[in-house]
């Protein structure tokens, strides 16, 4: 799968936050790219816009790495190859798996890196290294 994938940086920033059980979440639900139930209340990940607009907060700014490539939820070691190739440069990286593909959500100051080293990566698992 790591040879097959071609990583697309997506365009707008978005921030990971929540959504406490009493806050009214069913409108930030509708706008966020994912979200996921905890016994806290709600994860959600925003276009920053939108959390600026409805006054959460939230720590960093990220930007979304598409892997085009069909990752089957059964596939075994491109999410260990990307998060691994990433920690080698120590940046924070958030995986999302979706039923098509994994996305990659890293700080909006190291994107552009990110994406290099993604390349980097699919260039030598193509190459066979």
């Amino acid at each position: 799968m790591v040879a097959s994938m071609t990583p697309v940086l997506q365009p707008g920033v978005f921030v990971f936050c929540s959504m406490l059980h009493n806050d009214d979440s069913q409108a930030a639900v509708r706008l966020s790219k994912g979200s996921f139930a905890e016994d806290e209340g709600m994860s959600l990940i925003l276009p920053k816009a939108e959390a600026d607009r409805l006054g959460l907060t939230y720590d960093t700014e990220m930007r979304q790495i598409t892997l085009m490539v069909f990752s089957s939820m059964t596939g075994v070691g491109l999410t260990a190859a990307v998060t691994t190739e990433l920690a080698r440069q120590k940046i924070p990286a958030n995986v999302v798996a979706a039923t098509q593909h994994d996305h990659v959500f890293v700080p909006t100051k190291r994107a552009n890196e990110a994406m290099e080293l993604l390349r980097d990566l699919q260039a030598r698992a193509r190459d066979g290294d």
